[in-house]
């Protein structure tokens, strides 16, 4: 999407097409020193946040996080997406971390992106129909003062929808049709750096979620017929 991604590490995954066979932390002192080795030398122009497995390893983002900020520097928008389960079912987030991240890192955050699974740990709501992703929605945005898109790819039935409650009070609504495909492996993480990009790039976070949104639908496309190992396959982002 024209912009240049650095990466800290923060766990190491025994994964293929199938599932994920292990996950090993990344010790907090070496993501710590990840982080500020990018933050030291390059030009941020946005954070996206995803897979922080332990109240460890937030911790010493948040405290990371927190001292940059303080040298003055220009407001860095932070995406997080909420990454707690695998699609195959492993759990990549202790559950005390989750009510850590909760009360911690949030607050420091621009957008949150959780899909349905992800929105019923965070709330304790279970969402089964149009009032329940209002009530999910809403509830996040104005508790926590952030921006929420609540992702609808877990929705039963072809008509896909993901809303966007904005710290304002508005709603904005992004539908789309279900690709039929087996091959989805990265979606989620790739609409919430599609997202941070187009910010970084100046976007508004409605044009950004647009841009991001298309993207990741052509990548859908793209990659529908791709025979890539014997699961669930990847998107094709290019």
């Amino acid at each position: 999407m024209g912009c240049y991604g650095t990466t800290v590490i923060t766990a190491l995954t025994s994964q293929n097409t199938q599932g994920v066979k292990d996950v090993m932390t990344v010790p907090p002192d070496v993501v710590a020193s990840q982080l500020q080795s990018i933050l030291e030398d390059f030009d941020v122009k946005s954070i996206k946040i995803g897979q922080i497995p332990n109240t460890e390893t937030a911790e010493t983002i948040i405290k990371t996080l927190r001292f940059f900020y303080k040298k003055d520097k220009p407001y860095i928008p932070i995406v997080y997406d909420p990454v707690m389960i695998s699609t195959s079912g492993n759990r990549l987030m202790s559950p005390d971390c989750i009510q850590y991240i909760q009360e911690h890192l949030f607050p420091l955050c621009f957008l949150i992106t959780p899909n349905i699974p992800e929105a019923e740990q965070l709330t304790g709501y279970t969402l089964t129909n149009e009032e329940d992703y209002l009530k999910a929605g809403k509830a996040l945005t104005q508790k926590y003062g952030i921006n929420t898109l609540l992702k609808g790819g877990h929705a039963q039935g072809r008509a896909m929808t993901d809303r966007l409650f904005l710290t304002n009070g508005t709603l904005h609504e992004y539908h789309s049709e279900k690709i039929d495909s087996t091959n989805l492996h990265g979606t989620g993480c790739t609409l919430s750096s599609a997202i941070a990009s187009a910010l970084a790039l100046g976007a508004n976070l409605t044009e950004a979620v647009s841009q991001a949104k298309k993207f990741v639908s052509d990548a859908i496309q793209g990659g529908k017929d791709l025979r890539i190992g014997h699961g669930n396959g990847p998107i094709w982002n290019f």
